[in-house]
């Protein structure tokens, strides 16, 4: 009996009629090309073809080289993590210089005192490559950055119709850097190790200005009218009430640290810094940053006890009856009085103020144009008065609003991590800053801030710790970093 050839294939030689049904390209079409296929190789096909069948007709044959395999989500996602390194070491040496100055600390460093400025401009120039090459767009698509490109925009806009417009062209200068770090930050912190130590960079020169603000009221170094401290290093931090803003939002972003960190060694460390920084915000005499803090303490148990609030609010206030009985006898003073010619010329200031936004609603007085309209040649002493007078009512919505808007995902970050058995560090780092923000919207009412850094770095924080655990606009949580 004749053997019977047979071709074994994937597919058959001879298509079934489902197969015929379903086909595509007819037999005497020509298939997609990439490359042909080699001669003599069609040739071994066609003789092998026709020895089975000879009444099948071949289809002009090439080779289709098989597409590169796509890159997998999770390896594109590490990617992107891992992406922006050499930017976010400038971020994190222009805030060490920034929140330090190490060239007012150390006169031999005074050749540093642009250094800032230079690694700013470096930053930027490596940031804009690698974001486009990364991402395909120059910042992520935020509210708070849209929020604050915005109260940019409005800075701009209200210099034609400011008093000094060289003033104000100024002052729009600096507030760029602000805007410009603040996006950049934004897109670079990718990871809970970069946003640590940036935490830990801001905690640890807030300790450092608490240490130095006890040891210069215990020596009395006092500078301002023999009657308080001044800070450490100039900057951010030369006027005590500017120290005791960010002592005040500094505090609970440590104490969350607190409680999301294993190990007594830690424990101890955090519970230190939290302890100094209150005391050295005592140092601050500072009226607005003890109602700052009053506030920060108030949220805190409102947010952490649960369902034994009473308790803890019991000890809480207990706690801070006890610190203010060992306070200085000036400190109780200056809290209880209220009628002293610093008060007077806030107050004033602030009807002032009120008046100016009233009358110029639309863009304002520009830029740091206050001071030439108060009585007494003083700014507004209000973050608020001070966009809503100088760049305008619709600024101030926008100033708000990027301030108020970061409390949304935090809170619902908060509360997907709530009922976990071990919680994570997310979780207390979005109640601390929550706090911290409260702790600035509180102080702030007191200072005119809206265009330093400050609050940009609180609500950068709070942006990138939401976009460390949430996928993307669906808001899924993922799972979250190991706990040190």
């Amino acid at each position: 009996m004749r053997k019977q050839f047979e071709l074994q294939d994937y597919e058959p030689v001879i298509p079934s009629p489902r197969q015929k049904r379903a086909s595509i390209l007819d037999a005497s079409e020509e298939v997609s090309v990439v490359r042909p296929l080699d001669a003599s190789l069609a040739d071994s096909v066609r003789s092998l073809t026709s020895v089975v069948s000879p009444s099948i007709s071949v289809p002009t044959l090439r080779v289709v080289d098989a597409p590169e395999p796509a890159e997998s989500p999770a390896v594109k996602g590490e990617l992107l993590k891992r992406g922006h390194s050499l930017t976010y070491l400038g971020v994190f040496t222009f805030t060490f210089l920034v929140y330090l100055r190490p060239y007012e600390l150390f006169p031999s460093l005074a050749w540093l005192s642009r250094s800032a400025l230079v690694v700013a401009v470096l930053t930027l120039a490596v940031f804009i490559p690698t974001q486009l090459g990364l991402e395909n767009r120059i910042s992520a698509r935020l509210r708070e950055v849209k929020l604050a490109v915005a109260l940019l925009v409005t800075g701009l806009l209200s210099i034609p119709l400011a008093l000094e417009p060289a003033r104000a062209f100024q002052s729009l200068i600096e507030f760029s850097k602000v805007i410009v770090i603040f996006i950049v930050m934004v897109n670079v912190v990718r990871t809970e190790k970069r946003l640590l130590r940036l935490l830990l960079l801001v905690l640890f020169v807030g300790c450092l200005l608490s240490l130095s603000a006890l040891s210069d009221y215990a020596h009395g170094n006092l500078a301002m009218r023999g009657q308080r401290i001044a800070g450490l290093i100039g900057g951010l931090f030369s006027n005590p009430n500017d120290l005791a803003l960010h002592v005040v939002t500094m505090i609970p972003i440590s104490i969350a640290l607190l409680l999301a960190s294993r190990g007594l060694l830690r424990k101890s460390v955090y519970l230190g810094a939290s302890l100094l920084l209150a005391v050295g915000l005592v140092a601050t005499f500072s009226r607005a940053g003890f109602i700052g803090f009053v506030c920060v303490v108030v949220f805190l148990v409102w947010k952490l006890a649960g369902r034994n609030r009473a308790i803890f609010a019991t000890a809480a206030l207990t706690v801070l009856l006890l610190g203010l009985m060992l306070a200085p006898g000036e400190y109780r003073d200056r809290l209880t009085t209220t009628g002293d010619d610093s008060a007077l010329a806030r107050s004033d200031d602030l009807k002032r103020s009120l008046l100016i936004a009233a009358r110029h609603p639309l863009f304002g007085v520009g830029m740091d144009n206050y001071i030439l309209y108060s009585n007494t040649a003083h700014a507004t002493h209000n973050s608020y008065t001070q966009v809503a007078a100088e760049m305008g009512l619709i600024a101030f919505v926008f100033y708000l609003g990027f301030l108020l808007s970061p409390f949304k995902g935090l809170r619902r970050l908060e509360q997907a991590t709530r009922k976990l058995a071990k919680k994570p560090r997310a979780h207390y780092l979005a109640i601390g800053l929550q706090a911290s923000l409260v702790g600035y919207l509180v102080v702030s009412f007191f200072a005119s801030v809206a265009f330093v850094w400050y609050a940009y770095y609180l609500v950068a924080y709070a942006i990138c710790l939401q976009r460390l655990n949430f996928a993307d606009s669906t808001l899924k949580l993922q799972p979250s970093a190991h706990q040190q």
